[in-house]
């Protein structure tokens, strides 16, 4: 079953001073933090804020593609977690209806989840093996400070 999910929040891990997407469930209180690249945060950020780059990201392209082909972009999914690293699958329609589902990485899907505003949903799977669910504590990420050189919040409602 898959459950669907927002961002609620991108914040930096103070023992790593890496990213974390934080994905919370739309009719549920779990969550699940995802550890990304700086520089996928940063396209994650620029489109939650809606900062226009000069010049298009990478996803602003990949973006472009599908739509110019043809093709919609019907759901990100967040399908497996392996040795601590998430895996995820973008799933495209054509005009006919056809689907065509491509491996990703989570924080390259969410960045083309917000592009194309569509909804991102994570495999409950992945949920019981991260080990966050309702029923445990929530994560203390709200202390972590982003460093003064980041442009993109610690906390996003």
């Amino acid at each position: 079953m898959q459950i669907e999910v927002k961002i609620g929040a991108l914040i930096m891990d103070p023992n790593s001073n890496t990213p974390i997407v934080v994905l919370k469930g739309v009719d549920s209180d779990r969550i699940l933090p995802i550890w990304v690249g700086a520089f996928e945060a940063n396209a994650i950020a620029l489109e939650i804020e809606k900062i226009v780059p000069q010049r298009p990201m990478t996803h602003d392209l990949l973006r472009n593609f599908i739509i110019e082909i043809g093709y919609t972009v019907n759901k990100i999914v967040i399908s497996d977690l392996k040795e601590n690293t998430f895996y995820a699958v973008i799933e495209l329609s054509d005009q006919n209806g056809d689907t065509v589902i491509f491996d990703a990485r989570p924080s390259d899907a969410i960045a083309l989840a917000l592009r194309t505003d569509c909804p991102i949903y994570v495999e409950e799977e992945v949920f019981e093996v991260s080990g966050q669910s309702a029923d445990s504590e929530e994560p203390s990420f709200e202390s972590s400070e982003p460093s003064q050189t980041e442009e993109w919040p610690d906390l996003i409602d």
